[in-house]
């Protein structure tokens, strides 16, 4: 998609939709007041009224986006208005979008970067479909007082698109392209950003004594991943890093517990809060952030096989601690676990933000427009949580209470890798906790959010949403950049 702004008198390319954001309440006159007559439109936020350009207008089609009170418009109304107005004109016909709207440079920015999210598609692997379903819009241009000050405020904000769209891309490829060498591979190919990427293999980990991290994946012809993804940005190079840790299991048949076969395609998205993590470092890389952040993926794939581990093993993990398996699919939470620990014993973080799409229970606590948050440190949950409400990234606090602890004791280990159904994602969160060894931590269990069909946003096409890295990103940069 090419993006450019131009000044608000800036001649019309022939062949151009027009899509104007207007605010409630506007009045109009001439040819365009007898079509707002003739319809409901009012400007409510979230209204569109598509027609045919009245006499006068220089463009083919004009679509005029309703962003409700003047006085209530922000930065994400403009970018999900944007995205609105772009997906009513998507399959117009036309190549050009012209977007007029009203604000300073950083609302012209926020609409390009609403048409960059909005425009999301994932069709790699499309053969057959008819060009009148495939969008025909190439060229967006959106006006500006100062074209030159909108442009210089896109551009990190491109960055940060380029990272969601990264995340997005992995979470949508199927199993058999995605498994974890390939995930590597891809994180690998981000040195080109600047960012520094290591990658180990089973022997290494087996060295590191990783014992469940590769219990989960034993069952699977591929080779179990730890990709951990370094960028210095800070002036010092040698500053204490923040972290952040995913789960990537890039399939998940449950293992020996194996899940029911309705919805198991679905399961090629468990490895999103790897995605986001490495998204997330793409973003920062992109727009050169003044910090120095750690990725940590865990990449597995859990499969049933003769080698496969199983109810009743106890595992090892790096830490020491044993862990009792009482069922092969609450996997995630093994894969954390050394992960977790590799991050805090070799990178001494400031603290560390894992994300998973861990439980179902969360989906039944919060629904899909939320994830939840854990935290062992205040100050960390209240940064989260001031970033998620910028971002309109749904985000709430779920406790960590002491007493939930006896569900996950164990008879013959230290523990057991889950504490069955009451207070699922609490259990599972508490698990992660014995592995964060007092570093200020969070947890953000993602299950309900990695994946939206049908979705209701205009910024979030049907199918991976990238959540995290917009939430993430405005944290580093209110809080840790500098």
């Amino acid at each position: 998609m090419d993006i450019e702004f131009v000044a608000a008198g800036a001649a019309v390319p022939a062949e151009t939709a027009i899509l104007r954001l207007e605010f409630e309440g506007v009045k109009y006159g001439g040819a365009l007041a007898q079509a707002v007559a003739a319809s409901r439109f009012t400007g409510a936020k979230g209204q569109t009224l598509d027609i045919l350009a009245p006499q006068g207008e220089s463009a083919a089609r004009l679509v005029l986006v309703g962003v409700g009170l003047a006085e209530r418009f922000d930065p994400i109304g403009a970018e999900q208005a944007a995205a609105t107005g772009y997906n009513a004109l998507k399959t117009s016909g036309l190549a050009t979008l012209r977007i007029e709207i009203e604000g300073d440079a950083e609302t012209s920015a926020h609409a390009a970067l609403g048409i960059r999210l909005g425009s999301y598609r994932f069709d790699k692997y499309r053969t057959k479909e008819k060009a009148d379903k495939k969008p025909s819009i190439t060229k967006v241009q959106i006006t500006a007082a100062d074209p030159a000050a909108a442009a210089a405020a896109f551009a990190p904000m491109a960055a940060i698109a380029n990272g969601i769209d990264f995340t997005r891309d992995l979470v949508s490829e199927p199993p058999n392209v995605l498994y974890p060498a390939e995930f590597a591979a891809r994180c690998k190919a981000l040195e080109s950003l600047g960012l520094e990427v290591e990658i180990l293999g089973e022997a290494e980990m087996m060295q590191l004594g990783m014992g469940s991290l590769l219990a989960v994946g034993q069952g699977s012809i591929r080779d179990s991943q730890l990709a951990i993804l370094k960028w210095y940005g800070a002036d010092d190079k040698t500053s204490q890093p923040i972290a952040f840790v995913g789960k990537g299991v890039c399939f998940d048949t449950g293992g020996i517990s194996i899940k029911p076969a309705e919805n198991m395609e679905d399961m090629k998205w468990d490895m999103g809060g790897a995605g986001t993590v490495a998204g997330l470092m793409h973003a920062l890389a992109g727009r050169k952030a003044k910090v120095n952040a750690i990725g940590i993926l865990g990449l597995v794939e859990n499969m049933p096989d003769a080698n496969a581990y199983r109810p009743g093993d106890v595992l090892t993990s790096m830490s020491g601690q044993t862990i009792e398996v009482i069922n092969t699919d609450a996997e995630g939470r093994l894969v954390l676990a050394d992960a977790l620990w590799y991050c805090q014993d070799r990178f001494k973080p400031k603290f560390m933000v894992d994300l998973a799409t861990l439980t179902g229970a969360v989906i039944i606590a919060l629904g899909n427009d939320y994830a939840a948050c854990y935290a062992n440190d205040d100050g960390l949950a209240a940064n989260l949580l001031d970033a998620a409400k910028a971002e309109d990234e749904g985000l709430w606090r779920m406790p960590l209470p002491p007493a939930y602890e006896k569900q996950i004791d164990s008879m013959i280990a230290d523990m057991k890798n889950t504490g069955g159904r009451p207070g699922g994602s609490i259990t599972a969160a508490l698990f992660l906790q014995r592995y964060v060894n007092g570093t200020p931590w969070a947890h953000l269990d993602i299950a309900g959010t990695t994946w939206k069909k049908p979705s209701a946003v205009a910024t979030i096409p049907d199918g991976a949403v990238g959540y995290g890295v917009r939430l993430l990103n405005r944290m580093v940069a209110d809080k840790y950049e500098g």
